[in-house]
C-alpha cells in the first residue's frame, strides 16, 4: 500500500470505531510495524484493536434469533446483539459456530482486496506484545512474535491527533526490530533470527487477515 492511503485507511478504521456500533466495544487501536516506521509503500498495514468482552448478554432472545436464522451461536454474549441487528451481512463464526469478534470486526474495519493485518485482543498493546513474545519463545513459533513498535491512535473515546499527524509526517522514531526485540530482553542472535522469521511469515500473507487473542 502507498503510505498516504494506509494512513486514510487506519482514519477510517478510526471513524468506524468511534461512530459505532462495533461487534464488540473498542478500547483502543494501534498500528506497528511498517507504517509506524514511514516506510512508503508498505507491505502490509498491521493494526491492533484492544475490545472489551461482552460480560452478560445484552438481548436475551438475540442468541436463539440468529442461531435460527443465521445458524451462527452466541449472538448477544459473543457479539453484540444491537450490532448483528444493523448489520447481519457482517456477522461470522468460528469453526464451532459461535459469532467470532475478531472475524466480525474484521468484517467491518477491513477491505477483503487490501493488505491489512488485525490483530484482536482483550489486552492493550503493550502487555500483549510481551505475552506473545515469551510464548513464541517458548514454543519456537517466532513467526507469531507482535512487533512491539506500535503506535496509539485511539483510546477511551479519544483520538490521539497530534500522534497521527507526527505519523503522517515520519516523525516518530523507532529502532529496528530486532533491535526492539533486545530491548525487550531477547539476546542478539535470537532477536536476528525473530525478525527474519516474521518478515518471512508476513511475505506470504495475502488481503485482510485477523488474528484474535485472550490474555
Amino acid at each position: 500500500m502507498e503510505r498516504e492511503a494506509a494512513l486514510d485507511r487506519v482514519e477510517a478504521i478510526i471513524d468506524a470505531v468511534d461512530e459505532g456500533p462495533m461487534p464488540v466495544p473498542v478500547r483502543e487501536v494501534w498500528v506497528y510495524g511498517d507504517v509506524a516506521l514511514g516506510l512508503d509503500p508498505i507491505e502490509r498495514l498491521d493494526v491492533y484493536v484492544t475490545k472489551d468482552l461482552l460480560m452478560r448478554s445484552d438481548d436475551p432472545d438475540a442468541a436463539e434469533e440468529f442461531e435460527r436464522s443465521h445458524g451462527v451461536k452466541g449472538v448477544g454474549k459473543s457479539v453484540s446483539a444491537e450490532w448483528a441487528r444493523e448489520s447481519p451481512e457482517l456477522l461470522r463464526a468460528n469453526d464451532n459456530g459461535y459469532a467470532a469478534p475478531e472475524k466480525c470486526l474484521a468484517a467491518q474495519l477491513l477491505p477483503d482486496d487490501e493488505p491489512i493485518h488485525l490483530e484482536v485482543c482483550n489486552a492493550p498493546f503493550d502487555r500483549n506484545v510481551r505475552q506473545r513474545l515469551q510464548s513464541a519463545l517458548d514454543r519456537g513459533a517466532y513467526e507469531q512474535v507482535l512487533d512491539p513498535r506500535g503506535v496509539q491512535l485511539y483510546g477511551e473515546g479519544q483520538r490521539a491527533t497530534e500522534t497521527m499527524t507526527k505519523l503522517r509526517n515520519g516523525e516518530l522514531p523507532f529502532p529496528t526490530l530486532s533491535d526492539a526485540l533486545e530491548m525487550l530482553g531477547v539476546d542478539e542472535d535470537e532477536a536476528t533470527d525473530i525478525a527474519e522469521a516474521m518478515a518471512s511469515y508476513r511475505e506470504r500473507q495475502e488481503g485482510a487477515t485477523v488474528r484474535g487473542d485472550v490474555v
